[in-house]
């Protein structure tokens, strides 16, 4: 059976709510979506998604509506390029017809949101149905309303706000805007969402990288850094939705063209900035993505954008001739001289294997080596209690695992080895924790290599409930291994023991998992 291979295609650039989009036109299941963002403790937005049409092509749009005392400007043209050129700014090529927008085109429309915001008049996602508009389309400043002959889903039936939201300091209130978060405290609310493993561990790595080139760009330790835009509620929501879509989507393997950036000068709350901006170009250095800038007036590469990029590619290129098997397309909402959508397909490769050679990709498909680091300590004068908790916490911000050894140490007292693995990205955040909460005055650290096999966690219905099954590829056979919550969920719901129930469920993917592979 052929891999499957996503490719996200960033002509046009790429940015958070641009793959969300392209990856829910492509077949993420928007029920799934959904309820893990309700599960977030996270207020003060609604989300919409729906059609609409950018230079004539019919597009998926995701769009994250903040509550006014959340609202960063990002989708406002004139905010975001006070000082450049508005018409170059706002050229576009609708579906029926060429327009050329001045900044004021719209100022005596009284629906018109200059901002760019979606104009209900209440927080709620609206149940699916279709509207059939006028004969042509109007473009909104930086917001594309397309009301054209066509289907109008607006997909959005869910309230996403919750005003007695009671998880403490985690808790969107008027008195803790975003601009007060750290990495620590977005961290906290993905592994509070109820998300499976491999979308929050992805979510924390996209953040990650972000975070770290944000401390790069002002010279400060990434735990000293707050991040007024990485933090804030759309960008969460955007960074968690796309790994949730990605982890729903499961692909085998993820290509990512080079990134198309534009030129000039854009605003942020620190003023006017030059594009790449500076948390792009640390990204790009840092992850070594490949950048291609054009003389198009505008920011097409964001943040965000960059660090999905980053946190999802495992190959370098596309197979020299390949199938496509469906296509999503994902529509941005500022408006450029361009078509500002990002094309996601899922392909696989056309090329046959020589005779003899069957296992050539084994190596590029099944296996990965790279580098984890290390961190070990010797504790000898730390509860147990103060030990458990530090091993949560080291799991909740993203170490790979974490384990203690019992040792004797010298004057032959009884002691811990505490070993946390991680990515070189977390060091100092996990170190941070460490000394935090065990009584150690120092930690030694090791880069080592290793190798994994691919693998991927897919959620299946059995004859005993869901089920969460990991699948692991050793390039000869596929190993099957239920998730420990699973298997303990079902043990309790079904009065079965964790061995039988265990047996049970390895057996079940074993036998259909297997058979839908073929």
């Amino acid at each position: 059976m052929n891999e499957s291979i996503l490719y996200l295609e960033c002509g046009s650039g790429i940015s958070g709510d641009m793959t969300v989009a392209a990856l829910l036109d492509l077949g993420a299941d928007r029920e799934v979506l959904v309820q893990a963002l309700k599960s977030l403790p996270l207020s003060g937005y609604s989300i919409e998604i729906k059609d609409v049409y950018k230079s004539g092509i019919r597009a998926c749009d995701f769009n994250v509506i903040l509550d006014e005392e959340y609202e960063n400007h990002d989708h406002d043209m004139k905010y975001l390029h006070e000082n450049a050129s508005i018409n170059s700014i706002y050229k576009c090529n609708s579906a029926s017809y060429d327009c050329l927008h001045n900044s004021d085109t719209h100022a005596d429309d009284p629906n018109h949101d200059p901002h760019g915001h979606a104009h209900d008049s209440h927080d709620y996602m609206h149940d699916t149905h279709n509207h059939t508009h006028g004969s042509h389309d109007h473009t909104h400043g930086s917001h594309d309303h397309a009301h054209g002959t066509y289907d109008h889903t607006h997909d959005t039936h869910d309230h996403m706000h919750d005003a007695h939201n009671t998880h403490g300091h985690m808790h969107d209130t008027h008195g803790h805007t975003h601009s007060a978060r750290n990495l620590q405290d977005i961290i906290r609310i993905i592994r509070a969402g109820k998300l499976n493993a491999a979308a929050a561990d992805l979510a924390v790595r996209i953040f990650e990288i972000v975070a770290k080139a944000e401390a790069r760009v002002h010279g400060k330790g990434i735990n000293e850094v707050h991040f007024p835009e990485v933090g804030a509620v759309d960008s969460i929501v955007d960074i968690v939705a796309a790994a949730v879509c990605l982890d729903n989507l499961h692909p085998d393997q993820v290509v990512v063209s080079t990134l198309t950036e534009g030129c000039g000068q854009i605003r942020c709350q620190h003023g006017l900035i030059p594009v790449p901006v500076p948390a792009v170009t640390a990204i790009a250095e840092m992850e070594n993505l490949p950048l291609r800038l054009t003389d198009i007036q505008g920011e097409l590469v964001t943040p965000t954008g960059a660090a999905i990029a980053a946190a999802v590619r495992t190959k370098e290129k596309l197979p020299e001739q390949f199938r496509i098997r469906k296509i999503g397309l994902g529509a941005g909402k500022r408006a450029y001289a361009t078509a500002g959508v990002l094309r996601a397909m899922f392909i696989e490769s056309a090329i046959p294997a020589a005779k003899g050679d069957n296992n050539k990709d084994s190596e590029d498909t099944v296996q990965t080596a790279d580098s984890v680091l290390v961190l070990e300590t010797n504790i000898d004068d730390c509860s147990g209690e103060a030990l458990a908790f530090t091993t949560q916490q080291l799991l909740a911000a993203g170490a790979l695992d974490v384990f203690s050894i019992p040792i004797y140490m010298k004057k032959n007292r009884p002691a811990w080895l505490l070993e946390t693995i991680c990515d070189p990205e977390s060091r100092e955040t996990l170190e941070a924790i460490i000394f935090q909460n065990t009584t150690t005055i120092g930690i030694r650290r090791q880069v080592m290599q290793r190798t994994r096999l691919s693998r991927k966690i897919v959620t299946i219905e059995t004859d005993w409930g869901t089920a969460d099954i990991k699948c692991c590829n050793d390039g000869r056979t596929t190993r099957y291994f239920p998730e420990n919550d699973s298997v303990s969920r079902l043990a309790i719901e079904n009065k079965i023991g964790f061995p039988e129930m265990y047996h049970l469920l390895q057996t079940f993917a074993e036998n259909h998992l297997a058979i839908s592979a073929l």
